[in-house]
């Protein structure tokens, strides 16, 4: 169930890079620590993502939300953007 979650996680990430963000070049982090699992992304794009302004980003943090994970973003305008989801290594 939890490597489920992350692939699903992983992919709407990238497929939100290819869409939506003029990146040249884009990068996955997965690690596992202290119960937790942290998916991160970074691309080089034009920035401004944000939580609340469609249902992208939005949704995939409710998903994450449901089995306590978190979404975290940082993308000023311009860029870079650095997506962080983050979830427990078993789903109760």
């Amino acid at each position: 169930m939890v490597a489920r979650a992350v692939y699903f996680c992983a992919a709407e990430l990238l497929t939100n890079i290819a869409k939506h963000s003029g990146t040249r070049s884009a990068e996955l982090t997965a690690r596992a620590a202290d119960g937790r699992i942290r998916l991160t992304v970074r691309d080089d794009g034009r920035g401004d993502a944000a939580l609340g302004t469609g249902t992208g980003l939005t949704g995939l943090a409710e998903r994450l939300a449901a089995v306590a994970g978190i979404l975290r973003v940082d993308s000023p305008p311009g860029g870079p953007t650095v997506v962080t989801a983050e979830l427990p290594t078993r789903l109760c």
